[in-house]
């Protein structure tokens, strides 16, 4: 299914499965209340469609089948998307960790780094190339992550506010999963069956903030974290829609030209080898978030391009979709 977070014309935010054409969607809750006269509350929201498991999913799927071929504007669930406001899949995530496991990007950022730190001391020494980047090997035996805040995110068609104190602001090509099976030490051949399903990522970054505080050293702050700075969506895919996510071409454009296309391939672990891992005497929830990092390529921070005020970026993930933002700011 193909599963999407609206608001409706109340103000309220409703779950839809998105139809084949992806132009028309079906509100889960109202098909839900012209079938049975009552709701469902296991469609709430799209946590609450999480927890309930295979028996929610499949009243879904039957709702789905019911209206696949009824009439946009039929009086009772069916709309046009372009009739609605998408809102983020999960507009507030349980927990949002974000891995980095694409080595192309981090040695392709680690020269970029030493290049935007050269300019902030006025360091005239040599600088590494892409080529010269060593990553520790804790990057090649375990996947790393920091948490992002999951109060800061954003839906597709969402404004992103430029933070006052950032002057090279940066986009972030990537995709993620959502946790929708709870666990605890999840083995890894058994971490797909708890992933409910996959979304787009843009991680903006305020990069010359990011460079500072990472001096440190230290994990990421404000260079992540402000609002409007975390855009997912435009949906979520389950996993039986996209067979081989570590097969899929990823593009990002900003106001139509292309700046990146890479692919999945490139992923040194993998989703269930992150959740296998994020879960070791830690239990994961339905709604946490999990995120693949940057793939090669896929941030100006590696080509030395950097995004205005008004910037559209868009990313696409084959399979999944497209996720457009306009960035808007700086506000003072």
């Amino acid at each position: 299914m193909i599963l999407a977070s609206f608001q409706a014309a109340d103000g309220s935010v409703r779950i839809a499965a998105v139809r084949r054409d992806r132009a028309s969607l079906i509100d889960l809750q109202a098909a839900h209340i012209a079938l049975r006269g009552e709701a469902n509350p296991a469609f709430t929201d799209m946590i609450a469609l999480m927890e309930g498991g295979d028996a929610a999913m499949d009243r879904a799927r039957a709702l789905e089948a019911l209206h696949a071929d009824s009439p946009v504007g039929d009086g009772v669930a069916v709309l046009a998307l372009a009739d609605v406001r998408l809102v983020a899949p999960v507009p507030r995530p349980t927990q949002m960790r974000d891995f980095s496991v694409f080595e192309q990007h981090m040695k392709q950022a680690g020269a970029a780094i030493a290049r935007l730190r050269a300019e902030r001391t006025g360091d005239d020494g040599p600088l590494p190339s892409p080529a010269d980047i060593r990553l520790p090997p804790v990057f090649y035996t375990q996947p790393l992550y920091y948490k992002a805040n999951r109060m800061n995110v954003v839906g597709p068609g969402a404004e992103v506010r430029w933070p006052s104190y950032c002057r090279k602001m940066d986009f972030e090509l990537e995709f993620g999963v959502f946790i929708g099976r709870a666990g605890r030490d999840i083995d890894g051949a058994d971490a797909r069956a708890h992933i409910f399903g996959y979304t787009i990522f843009n991680d903006f970054s305020a990069r010359d903030a990011q460079e500072l505080e990472m001096s440190g050293p230290f994990g990421p702050c404000k260079g992540k974290d402000f609002d409007s700075g975390n855009a997912m969506g435009p949906w979520i895919v389950t996993p039986d829609e996209l067979p081989d996510p570590y097969a899929l071409t990823m593009i990002a454009r900003v106001n139509g030209e292309e700046w990146c296309r890479n692919t999945s391939a490139g992923m040194i672990h993998s989703f269930e080898t992150m959740i296998a891992h994020a879960s070791r005497d830690e239990t994961l929830y339905p709604g946490e978030f999990l995120g693949s990092g940057t793939v090669g390529g896929g941030s100006g921070l590696e080509i030395g391009r950097w995004l205005q005020p008004g910037d559209v970026v868009e990313l696409e993930v084959d399979g999944i979709g497209v996720l457009r933002n306009r960035v808007i700011g700086p506000t003072r």
